[in-house]
């Protein structure tokens, strides 16, 4: 199965190959339902093709399109050449004619916005001209495997990894009511994730009864994250194409460190026993997330438990290392402060994790410094053998592993 990693820029681009990944998703500017992620711009196309190398880059073009957006998505196009994509994710059939006249080879990915769940539906996309379709997640694996079985000629991605949505999938308007940013048009506030007190009595104003659950719940629309590591045979026996990650708009860190794992889990399943990828799992789980669930996969009644627990994480991200200088030092983009008295973690794609405490910190210009703080320019001489792509983090005191 191919294995589908988010890039919400191209920073994120280059680690996802990197840290393991078949392809990519990313988002084009004003046109995807991560509108916050950063997003491809004209000007960046031609570094992402060659940042993708051999390997396979989508592009999501699946907010849902105004009459206004048309223009603009036509002006947008002109910019980009054939052959930077492997293929358009979209939701919206009125942009297909544009893609087909401007595109005509390049293949067409169904979003899971456009909530396909049942095999009618699908063959109805397939007949008009969709290679893949990633299905609403409200499947179970079941009908996943049904759905392959009567369409084998087209292919299935399934998300086995990040946010979920306890509404239907494209279906949500909570966050264009409630705060006038549209979660189709890639702008969702994330409502769901409040928490809510309800029946206020007219006679005692500002005296609430809250809504529980269970004991102590009052977040009765967050879901837990999904996770699906442990379940690719799973997945694999329905004849699923693709896996896929959620999360263009999270970090660097975790675009590696999941997608690393992910990558182990998958080659685990064509030679089992060659590697133990359970640390790389135990790592996984040191990425800042919510509960965790198997969603719709294998019964409703896991989807509809829901979450108050905040995010758990017991490192800190810190930054990323750069291309190689002189005397064995490497230019350092830094995201969260770095004290010289700081006991680092190196993490690469094959690396699980290495302690540092003998780096040594310079400014731009060369200077030795006990302090970097956010930003690109700094430089690092680092205490043990080290690569370009490689993450820096130190663990939150007072956190277990």
């Amino acid at each position: 199965m191919e294995l589908l990693a988010p890039a919400g820029n191209l920073e994120k681009l280059r680690h996802a190959y990197l840290y393991g990944a078949d392809a990519a998703y990313i988002g084009l500017e004003s046109f995807s339902l991560r509108a916050k992620a950063g997003n491809l711009k004209p000007e960046e196309f031609e570094a992402a093709g060659r940042i993708k190398g051999d390997k396979k880059l989508y592009a999501a073009l699946n907010i849902l399109f105004h009459n206004r957006d048309m223009a603009q998505l036509e002006s947008f196009l002109d910019q980009l050449r054939p052959g930077i994509f492997d293929a358009f994710i979209l939701s919206d059939l009125g942009i297909l004619p544009v893609l087909r006249s401007r595109f005509p080879d390049t293949p067409l990915h169904l979003s899971t916005q456009a909530n396909c769940i049942n095999t009618g539906a699908a063959r109805l996309y397939r007949d008009l001209g969709f290679s893949r379709i990633i299905p609403g997640r409200e499947l179970s694996l079941k009908e996943v495997e049904e759905m392959k079985r009567n369409l084998p000629d087209l292919e299935i991605e399934l998300f086995v990894h990040g946010a979920m949505c306890l509404a239907y999938s494209g279906r949500c308007f909570l966050s264009a009511y409630m705060a006038d940013r549209s979660a189709n048009r890639g702008a969702c506030t994330h409502p769901c994730r409040w928490t809510y007190r309800v029946l206020e009595e007219k006679e005692r104003p500002g005296e609430y009864y809250p809504v529980l659950e269970e004991d102590g719940f009052t977040t009765i629309l967050s879901s837990k994250d999904l996770c699906m590591i442990d379940h690719l045979k799973e997945i694999q026996d329905t004849g699923t194409d693709a896996v896929k990650i959620e999360g263009r708009m999270k970090s660097v860190y975790y675009t590696a460190l999941v997608t690393r794992a992910y990558r182990k889990a998958l080659d685990s399943l064509e030679n089992p026993g060659k590697e133990d990828i359970t640390p790389y799992k135990d790592e996984m789980f040191k990425v800042s997330h919510r509960e965790f669930t198997t969603g719709f996969y294998f019964n409703r009644q896991e989807a509809d438990h829901t979450t108050a627990a905040d995010y758990s994480r017991s490192h800190i991200f810190l930054g990323m290392l750069e291309d190689p200088l002189s005397d064995g030092c490497y230019r350092l983009t830094v995201k969260n402060s770095i004290r010289s008295s700081d006991t680092l973690e190196w993490i690469g794609p094959d690396i699980l994790y290495q302690q540092d405490n003998a780096f040594v910190l310079f400014d731009s210009e060369g200077k030795k410094v006990e302090k970097a703080d956010h930003g690109a320019g700094w430089i690092i001489k680092p205490g043990i053998p080290v690569r370009p792509g490689y993450l820096l983090r130190k663990k939150i005191p007072g956190e277990s592993e």
